[in-house]
């Protein structure tokens, strides 16, 4: 390595995998704080919003829908936000599944996420993105021919599980890259024709791309009356990478360095790990990493510096309920992690490319370095690490390099624009590949988090220091519901929005 990579690496703070793994760190790090994406094509007035750490966890309780944790315990917090409270709240509307969808509106389902369906409902007032998590209750038995067709029904999940992506999302609802939080509201009762239609046209839609793929969610024409549901509402999050048509070079400048900036945030202020990029364990697909165009693209004028902000496209994380993150602004909280060890079959599985991220991961936590355990040597749970017995609440952001280098692939190898284009993204990005790349050489430093990305963008020219750094504080408004009981009939909908909350 001559001397001018090393003193870009040492500058960067690109790190060398050591032999003994580092402790986690206790608070964020402050190389890439006030992080906001302003557009080459509108005015810096516009720009979304900077979430600078300290002014951010001190105003998360103005919200009306946030319960402040300074003065209570970590324990008195979770039993106030357990499910149980949630679904005895009469906050919740109850809805049913006409409600929902009702003649003239529109859903249709677009991804199955860690342990919930997810739909996009369009009517007169919006689009909305919702989440459908079934909670403990009846539904029909299957039938011979659902079971002839390998039907996996999907377990209702414990409070603890819906409550962890419930309080990351809330952790993460105001950065940028991260879905936008409506309302959550209980459904119940049998389904809709709506429903059952789309929750088919998927089944077909995604046989057609794995035959062998089995089914894992009930049919809807299996509810009863007493089938209930948790629904979260979210923004519209736009189309799944795996339909995106990637056709120039400036999306594949944005949708990776996007990720990497929402994900170089989510370290800043919750020591957040996606851990789960694309797709599920059991339905591994790129469904849930969206894209949406949301301004024209604009052309670089020559002689202007960067690569970054010309596509005008905008990128959402849908699914975090296997990730982990924790609350900063309480003194040695525990993290919300989901535990990975409860289901091997997610290391040991060998059905799509993204099994291999989760035995990187896996093999990280147990070896410290990055060499790549084959799926044998995943069947031990709570195998012996180098640390003691494996643990996901150790906060390990290499986990999200792990996804970044697998987005960086993704989009190479499916770019369907002109094959120049690939080939100069790839030349002009080839010195950060060689520190992304999982599979480098034991003797190659590596990224240990999503932030070092970024500021090795930023130092290399491709991204402007004023596209980042962000000083004027703003006002952000969340959206309403677009979902109207027959109850509420014409009534304004308005109540339902909750506060505004200062950002700066």
């Amino acid at each position: 390595m001559d001397d001018t990579i090393a003193s870009i690496t040492e500058k960067l703070s690109i790190v060398q995998i050591e032999d003994e793994p580092k402790q986690p760190r206790r608070s964020p790090r402050k190389s890439i704080k006030r992080i906001e994406i302003i557009d080459d094509a509108t005015d810096s007035s516009d720009s979304p919003e900077d979430l600078g750490d300290s002014d951010y966890r001190n105003t998360k309780g103005d919200s009306q829908e946030t319960i402040s944790t300074n003065d209570k315990s970590l324990d008195e917090f979770q039993e106030q936000q357990s499910l149980a409270d949630l679904t005895g709240d009469t906050s919740l509307r109850i809805l049913t599944w006409d409600d929902v969808c009702p003649p003239g509106d529109r859903i249709e389902k677009i991804a199955e996420a860690s342990y919930a369906e997810v739909y996009r409902v369009t009517n007169e007032r919006g689009t909305s993105v919702i989440k459908v998590i079934r909670l403990p209750s009846p539904i029909k038995p299957q039938t011979k021919a659902q079971v002839r067709s390998r039907l996996v029904d999907e377990e209702p999940h414990s409070e603890n599980d819906v409550n962890g992506e419930l309080q990351i999302s809330e952790w993460l609802a105001d950065i940028p890259g991260f879905v936008v939080y409506k309302e959550r509201y209980i459904v119940q009762g049998k389904t809709s024709r709506a429903l059952l239609e789309t929750h088919q046209v998927f089944q077909r839609r995604m046989k057609r791309k794995d035959p062998g793929r089995a089914q894992f969610y009930p049919s809807p024409s299996r509810y009863l009356d007493d089938t209930k549901f948790l629904v979260v509402e979210l923004g519209d999050a736009g189309t799944a990478l795996e339909d995106w048509e990637l056709k120039s070079e400036s999306e594949l400048w944005d949708i990776f360095f996007l990720e990497a900036i929402a994900l170089a945030r989510a370290e800043e202020l919750a020591m957040f790990e996606v851990r789960l990029l694309c797709g599920t364990h059991r339905d591994l697909h790129e469904g849930n990493l969206c894209i949406r165009q949301v301004r024209p693209t604009t052309q670089k004028k020559p002689g202007a510096q960067g690569y970054f902000g010309y596509s005008g496209v905008d990128i959402t994380i849908l699914d975090y309920g296997l990730s982990r993150a924790e609350d900063l602004t309480i003194d040695f909280a525990k993290p919300i992690a989901y535990d990975l060890e409860r289901d091997l079959s997610l290391f040991t599985s060998t059905h799509a490319a993204q099994c291999k991220i989760y035995r990187q991961m896996r093999s990280f936590l147990l070896r410290a370095d990055r060499k790549c355990l084959p799926p044998e040597a995943h069947k031990t749970p709570y195998a012996k690490g180098v640390d003691g017995p494996l643990c996901w609440e150790a906060y390990v952001p290499y986990t999200n390099v792990l996804w970044l280098a697998y987005l960086y692939e993704y989009l190479v190898e499916n770019f369907q624009g002109d094959p120049k284009e690939v080939a100069e993204f790839k030349k002009l990005t080839a010195d950060m590949w060689t520190y992304l790349n999982p599979d480098a050489d034991d003797d190659v430093p590596c990224f240990g988090a999503a932030g070092d990305i970024v500021c090795f963008a930023v130092e290399s020219g491709w991204i402007r220091e004023e596209q980042l750094l962000g000083f004027e504080p703003s006002m952000i408004e969340r959206e309403d519901s677009i979902i109207v009981s027959r109850d509420d009939g014409d009534a304004d909908v308005s109540w339902r929005r909750t506060s505004k909350r200062f950002v700066g």
